[in-house]
């Protein structure tokens, strides 16, 4: 299984082409369109090249210039905002019902122990930036996902890197609640955690990795990028992956230490 580069998602493509189709046909100009609406020239062209997610009031307002009779106007059932990345939907999926998981994440806390406050700023500063509705719907499509770690009889292991474990995406309040959070995850019989000091050479060093074991016991490894994901269920390569994530957790501080790493951290601020 690989990845693709991420694109927009189809509902915007196949709505800006319409909304393109109608006007052209109306003959209206996308100037006139823009002004009418209230948005820049350069913002209808991206709505109809599929970039931009045409809002509701352009559609109200391209209807009615287009006489499209509702047709333009229906499409905005389709046009949710995506709730996760169209590159990480198949490991989302994967995730939702893998009885183990191991994570080794060096630069964010993983999604599955972010409090709402780290994931709202961290979505938020997404860029190229999102609508407020984006960045609530993918907040709250993390949150849900954490419901998985109360499902007692399936495993979570997760390698969390230094860095991210001093670096506070806020105030430090927010960021002393996010690793209060942590050790709250850490207290349950399913959930081991472990710090990955910095500083030095280390098995991890090449980005992050997440190891999955499905309920007919198939193994999987994902690694994501910016702007992509790839699945791997070769046997050779999810080898490597294994080996790879076992040294990254011996070169990394045990359970223990690390619950008296993260308490220590929250207490200095």
């Amino acid at each position: 299984m690989t990845g693709e580069a991420a694109q927009p998602p189809m509902a915007w493509r196949y709505c800006g082409n319409q909304l393109k189709l109608w006007r052209t046909r109306a003959g209206v100009s996308r100037e006139e369109l823009a002004k009418e609406a209230g948005y820049g020239y350069d913002t209808i062209k991206s709505v109809e090249q599929g970039r931009r997610r045409p809002t509701v009031r352009l559609l109200e307002v391209a209807d009615e210039m287009c006489g499209a009779s509702g047709l333009l106007l229906a499409a905005r059932d389709y046009l949710a905002p995506e709730r996760f990345p169209s590159f990480s939907l198949d490991f989302i999926r994967y995730e939702a019902e893998a009885i183990a998981l191991s994570s080794y994440q060096p630069l964010l806390i993983p999604g599955l122990l972010q409090t709402e406050e780290y994931a709202r700023e961290l979505i938020s500063a997404h860029w190229p930036p999102l609508d407020d509705d984006a960045v609530e719907e993918m907040v709250a499509a993390r949150l849900e996902r954490q419901a998985l770690l109360d499902k007692q009889a399936r495993a979570f292991s997760f390698v969390i890197g230094e860095a991210p474990l001093r670096q506070a995406l806020s105030s430090p309040a927010a960021h002393q609640r996010q690793l209060h959070h942590l050790a709250e995850a850490a207290d349950r019989r399913n959930v081991t955690i472990q710090v990955l000091p910095s500083g030095g050479a280390h098995a991890g060093l090449n980005g992050p990795l997440v190891l999955l074991e499905t309920q007919d016991h198939e193994h999987i490894a994902y690694e994501e990028g910016q702007t992509t994901g790839v699945l791997y269920t070769d046997a050779e390569k999810i080898s490597i992956a294994t080996q790879r994530h076992v040294m990254i957790s011996r070169q990394s501080l045990s359970p223990n230490e690390s619950a008296c790493f993260i308490s220590k951290l929250a207490e200095e601020l």
